[in-house]
């Protein structure tokens, strides 16, 4: 009975290593399979791994237990990736350029830019600097280039005039109801010289020739005037302005014919021809300017377009 008790203990003490030995086969078995298992899952990828930031932590940490001869056939990354991954860490902790300040001017606000549209309209009176300088009481700091861009965008026109005509509608806006007189000199056939007041429309460009004579008069210019204001009829309550020069035959006669009809005289300044640019010729006669008169016996008849000259020493216009 006591050898075949010290038998049983013997054996069992026997199987003790052995049961040791046999669960490391089974822990090496078991790893071999689950490698094997990883190398048939990565040949089935077809983009790379993308790892995760805890499992960057796992391989890290697990990185201590094995040796370094044999992290390059365990791992899945090399072994300069794992201190790679450490740098990227430290960079994203100590990194600051969210919080710099983007170079040059900063960028005017949103709500900012939907004020100041709304402040114009409301005050039609007010400029780019009032509306700056009310925008820097309610804690805006804006310039007043950046209102005079904001407002330009916006198709806001300056004050005090928010809306009107363009710079070429004001520009022609009185020759609607311009009209400038002046006495040009004809000389005819027979080497005699005549005078003709004309009237010429800023306007339309049409030419009025009141009359002609050889020696005009006082009395003579006024009644051509009103020879004139019964040519036009109603077309005269659209006229607001007569351009004359300072002539002594345009005497105060000549200018009530005028003011009659609401007229403002408009006297030009002494030896100022570019004042009547449009009517003034710098060369009167039968052979310079547009037109050539025809002298019948009872007067003049229409303007009839003439000739250019040509050939040498002719000085007209080309």
């Amino acid at each position: 009975m006591i050898v075949s008790l010290v038998y049983q203990v013997v054996r069992k003490l026997l199987a003790v290593p052995a049961v040791l030995l046999r669960r490391n086969m089974a822990k090496d078995a078991e790893l071999l399979v689950l490698r094997h298992e990883n190398a048939v899952l990565r040949r089935q990828l077809t983009s790379p791994v993308r790892y995760e930031p805890t499992d960057r932590l796992w391989f890290a940490a697990l990185s201590s237990l094995i040796p370094r001869r044999r992290g390059a056939r365990v791992f899945p990354v090399t072994p300069a990736t794992l201190p790679a991954w450490h740098r990227r860490l430290i960079a994203v902790k100590w990194d600051y350029s969210k919080r710099r300040s983007r170079p040059g001017r900063p960028a005017t606000a949103s709500a900012v830019k939907a004020l100041l549209p709304q402040l114009a309209k409301q005050n039609p009176r007010w400029d780019c600097r009032r509306i700056q300088g009310e925008l820097v009481r309610l804690g805006h700091p804006v310039g007043s280039t950046t209102v005079w861009e904001i407002l330009t965008a916006a198709g806001i026109d300056p004050a005090p005039r928010r809306g009107g005509p363009t710079w070429r509608e004001f520009l022609t806006a009185p020759a609607e109801g311009t009209v400038a007189c002046d006495f040009v000199h004809l000389d005819l056939a027979g080497l005699r010289r005549v005078y003709a007041l004309v009237f010429l429309e800023h306007s339309t460009r049409r030419l009025h020739i009141a009359g002609v004579t050889a020696r005009p008069t006082g009395s003579w210019t006024v009644q051509q005037a009103r020879n004139l204001a019964v040519e036009l009829g109603i077309r005269v309550d659209s006229l607001r302005f007569l351009l004359r020069d300072r002539d002594a035959k345009y005497t105060e006669s000549f200018d009530a014919v005028f003011e009659a009809d609401d007229i403002r005289i408009v006297r030009t300044a002494p030896r100022a021809p570019p004042d009547r640019s449009y009517l003034h010729l710098p060369h009167h006669g039968t052979q310079a300017g547009p037109y050539r008169l025809r002298w019948t016996g009872t007067g003049p008849a229409l303007p009839e377009p003439r000739e250019r000259p040509t050939g040498r020493g002719c000085r007209g216009r080309r």
